[in-house]
């Protein structure tokens, strides 16, 4: 058997695994598997140089005579120390988990105090010739064995995470690089070169290849590709975990849309019920006023008509109730065409209106509503000048129906490039995020507000604790100018 080709692929194997391993360091992932990668590519690559380094002086015999292999041979035992530090820091994070870090470095730390102590003893104990072999052997002993042994007890772990996940190939590829680490640490480093040191002395390699009829290289470089090959396998973790992502998010944005379309749907009719509702008040009454006015009035004149010759003093006092009529009929006509969209909101902008609404909210219930304005008020587009408004009415609705108080505060800040709206008060409260996620119908009151907003720019936030308050954020951006006159904002 040709050893340096077995050394090559040995190399190769391991230094092909560090190389995929290292294309996925910095992948941003939330398994445990992906924090622990970084120092198993260190491993694959620091190992696979080693053996590379190892099949150098394979082939290039002469080397070992010349000056400068003196200083090779500590850089052998150095590239091998570190390569197994990096493969027991690996199994290490993947036990420990990235929330016990100072756990894993203690572990390091013993271990490598350990190692250096033993090494100092083979040094001083042994002659030179001796101790590079023997330093070759502890090394292998003492971090090789413990961090495969680490790494196939992290892998066997991650097994139960990739199965929970619904992963079950990358989890048998995991279980079996984790036996391949198991079968490379508890065997392959087990059989090393002869040394004083036990049990070298009796299982090294020689014996193996006696045993089997193939060096130890050999079994090694079967499990370090296997390891690669299976390690390798196991990265398609994170595209299917980028794909449950995607698959997620998809289904995520499905049901946010099936959900807004289900309350634009139900904002529609309950736009198309409030208009509907909103005609009915409008007919009843003109019927039950100003139709009787009206009615009255003709009365009236046909009785003037009948007394014009007769009784004069009679028409006098008729055309004087009849007067009283006409003002009463404009005065319910007025109060019917402020109540549908006030005067005030075109002639004197919104905060007028607001203070006007107030007032009349305070003459009808026992509510009193205190309207401030911070800044320098502005001329608001239409759109926005209504949608501000209703938000607003609608605000003071829910408080009258749900509140329980007494009194509320509207402040209306108008800043450079956009006006803010605060409706506050001190009632009972209730649970937003609860309100908003049940389809009944106090919920859709708050739902046309964050909707209202939304539809000319802006957004409005809801903040309520039970028995603590509530308090309604509305910004929107500043218009001036843009007067939208055919705003279907306008007609909801």
């Amino acid at each position: 058997m040709d050893i340096i080709t077995v050394y090559f692929f040995y190399g190769l194997s391991f230094f092909s695994m560090g190389l995929a391993v290292l294309l996925e360091v910095d992948r941003s992932s939330k398994l445990d598997f992906a924090r622990a990668l970084a120092p198993l590519a260190a491993f694959g690559l620091i190992h696979g140089s080693h053996e590379w380094l190892e099949m150098f002086l394979l082939i290039h015999t002469d080397f070992k005579l010349s000056e400068y292999y003196q200083f090779v041979a500590p850089v052998r035992i150095i590239l091998l120390a570190a390569s197994f530090f990096c493969l027991i820091s690996f199994g290490a994070r993947l036990i420990v988990g990235p929330k016990r870090n100072a756990l894993h470095w203690k572990l390091l730390m013993t271990i490598a105090i350990i190692w250096a102590a033993g090494l100092t003893w083979v040094f001083s104990t042994e002659p030179q010739p001796v101790a590079l072999v023997a330093a070759d052997v502890y090394t292998r002993y003492s971090l090789a064995i413990p961090g495969a042994a680490l790494a196939a007890w992290g892998l066997v772990l991650q097994r139960h995470h990739f199965f929970g996940l619904g992963m079950e190939r990358i989890g048998y590829d995991v279980v079996i690089a984790a036996i391949a680490f198991g079968l490379y640490g508890g065997v392959g480093q087990l059989f090393v070169a002869p040394s004083p040191i036990f049990p070298s002395n009796y299982l090294n390699a020689p014996v193996f290849q006696a045993w089997t009829g193939f060096p130890i290289q050999f079994f090694r470089t079967m499990m370090a590709c296997t390891i690669a090959i299976f390690i390798i396998r196991s990265l398609r973790a994170f595209e299917e975990e980028n794909r449950a992502q995607i698959e997620s998010m998809r289904e995520a944005q499905l049901a946010e849309r099936k959900r807004m379309e289900e309350v634009r749907v139900e904002l529609l009719r309950r736009t198309v019920r409030a208009q509907e509702s909103e005609r009915q008040r409008i007919a009843r009454e003109l019927h039950d006023e100003l139709g009787q006015t009206l009615t009255a009035i003709g009365l009236g004149l046909r009785a003037i008509v009948s007394n014009a010759a007769s009784k004069p003093e009679k028409v006098e006092k008729q055309a004087q109730k009849l007067e009283t009529l006409v003002d009463g009929g404009l005065s319910g006509l007025q109060n019917l065409i402020m109540g549908l969209h006030p005067p005030q909101l075109d002639d004197f902008g919104l905060v007028s209106a607001l203070r006007w609404y107030a007032r009349e909210i305070e003459g009808h219930t026992r509510l009193a509503v205190e309207v401030t304005c911070q800044g320098a008020e502005r001329e608001l587009a239409v759109d926005v000048r209504i949608v501000l408004y209703r938000i607003c009415q609608e605000a003071i609705s829910n408080i009258l129906r749900h509140a329980q108080i007494g009194q509320a505060r509207v402040d209306v800040i108008f800043l450079e490039n956009e006006v803010n709206i605060r409706i506050e008060d001190d009632g009972c409260g209730f649970d937003v995020n609860k309100t908003l996620e049940t389809p009944q119908a106090p919920s859709w009151g708050l739902r046309g507000m964050i909707e209202r907003a939304a539809l000319v720019g802006g957004n409005c936030q809801v903040f309520s604790e039970p028995g603590r308050g509530t308090l309604i954020e509305v910004s929107v951006p500043c218009k001036e100018g843009q007067n939208v006159e055919n705003s279907p904002v306008a007609d909801r």
